[in-house]
């Protein structure tokens, strides 16, 4: 249970645990920009953020975990959308809004990154064998909540085939805009080229998921 204090914001022991992990995370991040992935250690990074190798891994189970800290936003995010969506909002409509607004803010989760970062974890085999997991399990996270909203039987493909299209959507997308980061591109000039593929793209969906999910 997160620490709160009576006014409901997080108590001084909670608020120390985000600042060391946010440090951790901090100093990972620098050692693998400048040496690469592969070849930095834990150990380093301990040393780095002046804590004991046994914290890094508390915080952090994964190494890979390190460079891609936002997995829980990255795998859960599609289906929180889809579960907030507004009376008389479909999925791919509720999607479409929501993706179109994370370019606008240049949201990390949806792959801006700054051309050193992207550069790192397309450098890596283990991080780019890392994001095509994450890139699944966002797809049956999205799958089970689909299944949930439209009631289906257990066992109907139907929320699983849409939630591929779906998925595979923001996982073309993600694609472009790391591409298009390692070209050197700015996020403002990335955002515009990824804004007009992401209309053309879930366009391609409207005749088959347009009315899908509709929340009544």
């Amino acid at each position: 249970m997160t620490e709160m204090t009576e006014t409901g914001e997080p108590g001084l022991r909670e608020r120390k645990k985000r600042e060391t992990r946010e440090l951790i995370s901090d100093r990972a991040t620098e050692l693998f920009i400048l040496r690469g992935f592969e070849e930095t250690t834990v150990a380093e990074i301990a040393a780095a953020a002046l804590v004991a190798k046994k914290t890094v891994t508390n915080y952090f189970p994964r190494k890979e975990d390190l460079a891609l800290d936002m997995h829980e936003e990255f795998t859960q995010g599609l289906a929180r959308t889809v579960a907030r969506r507004r009376t008389g909002e479909s999925a791919l409509a509720a999607l479409r809004g929501e993706f179109l607004a994370a370019v606008s803010r240049h949201d990390p989760v949806i792959g801006f990154s700054g051309e050193p970062f992207a550069r790192m974890v397309a450098g890596s085999p283990t991080l780019t064998a890392r994001l095509r997991d994450l890139h699944e399990q966002r797809e049956e996270a999205l799958a089970r909540t689909l299944a949930d909203e439209t009631g289906v039987p257990a066992g109907d493909i139907t929320p699983r085939a849409a939630a591929a299209q779906l998925a595979g959507v923001h996982r073309v997308l993600f694609r472009e805009l790391m591409d298009l980061t390692l070209q050197g591109r700015s996020d403002e000039s990335a955002a515009e080229a990824v804004a007009g593929s992401a209309e053309r793209a879930f366009a391609l969906l409207a005749p088959s998921l347009g009315e899908y999910a509709v929340r009544i």
